[in-house]
């Protein structure tokens, strides 16, 4: 069974956008800084990510149908992708702005109370990219990990703005505030192509992650100590659900009865090792050699 509803940490998401959307807006408006304008344009993204995630989630926390028999799952992998995308956009318009600042610098004005908001927003952010991430690696949503990771993007990107910003203001280096900027740019055109990459790995039938293989061949091991046999192991993830399937091989005089019960206790402790997981199994007898040829994904001839 699935872990409890996540969609109330996509509100608690979309209750620090807003937020920050506003502290950031005024600090721009007071100080008039592009460095401080990019900083707000990226709360726009995580606005609309966290939007997106809220629907998402909302989707993938739908049971199984007739016509989605693995249940809804995969529906997160379109809220990071997504997201990813927003960040892209979001670069090229700060990048944009950047460069008309360097051609057209401006006098800074405000910049101590307007760096004081900005600070207060990046403390909301970091605050709620904590708790994100917590839960996501907890109840292992990509959704939750890819709305916090940009949000602690955010945090940084928004640290070297304000650094960048006092600069100016101390130093009268009007170029500073379009530079930085422009690392803004690069720095969050990274984070969505790796939320991009990591969605296409998903929606690609990506196997586990490597931790939760090792703690499914530990399993394993302990029933191969005890002479049992196994192969084709498959498995992928699909948002906060992971998909095991595996071949058992048994002595062929054991009782429909003995095999249907080692398996049950063997999906069982895989389900206690890999949370949320789904596990399939498929008994054989060792003594038959066709027991060895669908080892891989098309049966051997």
């Amino acid at each position: 069974m699935l872990s409890r509803s996540l969609k109330r940490y996509a509100y608690l998401s979309i209750a620090a956008a807003v937020s920050t959307i506003l502290l950031k807006g005024a600090a721009w408006w007071m100080t008039d800084s592009v460095g401080l304008l990019s900083d707000a344009l990226e709360s726009f993204v995580n606005l609309a990510g966290a939007l997106m995630a809220l629907a998402m989630l909302s989707v993938a926390e739908m049971p199984e149908d007739e016509t989605h028999a693995h249940g809804h799952g995969k529906a997160e992998y379109f809220s990071s992708a997504f997201e990813g995308f927003l960040i892209l956009v979001a670069a090229v318009s700060i990048g944009y702005a950047a460069v008309d600042r360097l051609l057209h610098p401006r006098v800074l004005e405000s910049v101590g109370i307007g760096l004081a908001v900005s600070v207060i927003a990046s403390a909301i952010n970091l605050a709620t990219a904590r708790i994100l991430l917590q839960v996501g690696l907890k109840e292992n949503s990509i959704t939750l990990e890819a709305d916090a990771h940009h949000l602690l993007t955010d945090v940084w990107t928004s640290a070297g703005v304000i650094v960048g910003v006092g600069l100016v203001w101390a130093t009268g280096w009007l170029w500073l505030d379009p530079v930085i900027a422009l690392l803004v740019a690069v720095n969050i055109l990274w984070t969505g192509w790796k939320l991009l990459s990591r969605s296409a790995s998903g929606l690609m039938d990506e196997s586990v992650p490597p931790e939760q293989l090792r703690a499914i061949e530990g399993v394993l091991d302990t029933y191969r100590q005890q002479g049992l046999g196994f192969h084709a192991l498959r498995t992928r993830q699909a948002g906060m659900r992971s998909f095991v399937m595996l071949h058992v091989l048994v002595p062929g005089a054991w009782s429909v009865k003995q095999g249907h019960d080692l398996v049950e206790k063997i999906e069982a402790d895989i389900i206690h090792a890999v949370p949320n997981a789904h596990v399939t199994t498929h008994l054989e007898p060792q003594e038959d050699p066709a027991s060895l040829s669908d080892r891989a994904l098309d049966r051997e001839a």
